[in-house]
């Protein structure tokens, strides 16, 4: 029965996935598809580079009476000018071809990150809400380390017999009191031994492990009962 739950999480995650990359697909093709429109109505809109000397053309075709030597030097002139508003138009809109691109590339890329922080967000209240799992826990009391998951610990050996003494009690289902802990470690009767020593020795563990993440996720503190692993008994092991 606890096994079912994994697949169902796997498929949410995969279809997750799957939204999210069609999301970040349609959103780049709607990108493009916007600047590609708004591109050619920009250069439909311009004007064509020979508009001004065609109409020049145009003017003294119209009035054959410009036959002088000044007439046909403002034609020379009006027709330089003509071929800089081209090569100047041409220019404008390789700028403009250019200043298209690099919005796209800020769009495509804002739309991405956009994309990845929801996912990151979404990914961090998961968990948040569900904590980090502990799949494994084993103690390795001769190289006074602890590895939890893919993590290593390298601890002292005090900090090594208050873990091992939880991870024992953990397998056999019970739960340690702060005096029960310290008898235990130091091999008196609980009777002898001070609740607060035992306390003590759980707040070293946790502040050598990461206080918060053992708090949560390791050491738990039930009220009026005392102290034991959040981890199931079959992924603790004692070597």
């Amino acid at each position: 029965m606890q096994g079912k739950p994994v697949p169902d999480k796997t498929s949410s995650a995969s279809d997750s996935l799957r939204v999210g990359n069609r999301a970040v697909v349609f959103g780049m093709g709607a990108i493009v598809a916007v600047l590609v429109t708004a591109a050619a109505l920009l250069f439909f809109a311009l004007p064509d580079a020979n508009t001004f000397n065609a109409r020049v053309e145009r003017i003294f075709i119209a009035n054959d009476a410009l036959t002088g030597p000044s007439e046909l030097r403002l034609l020379e002139v009006l027709a330089q000018s003509g071929t800089a508003f081209s090569e100047v138009l041409s220019s404008y809109r390789l700028i403009i071809f250019i200043l298209l691109l690099f919005a796209t590339a800020l769009l495509i890329a804002a739309l991405v990150f956009l994309v990845m922080i929801i996912a990151l967000n979404r990914r961090m209240s998961e968990i948040q809400r569900s904590g980090i799992e502990v799949r494994s826990l084993r103690i390795l009391r001769a190289e006074n380390a602890v590895m939890l998951n893919d993590m290593a610990f390298s601890l002292t050996p005090a900090l090594i017999e208050t873990l091992a003494a939880l991870a024992e009690a953990r397998m056999d289902d019970e739960i340690l009191t702060g005096a029960g802990l310290e008898a235990v470690i130091s091999g008196r009767h609980p009777s002898d031994c001070d609740e607060a020593a035992g306390a003590t020795r759980i707040k070293r563990l946790r502040d050598a492990m990461g206080n918060q993440l053992v708090a949560e996720l390791l050491v738990k503190n039930i009220a009026r009962k005392g102290y034991t692993l959040a981890v199931p008994p079959e992924r603790v092991r004692v070597d």
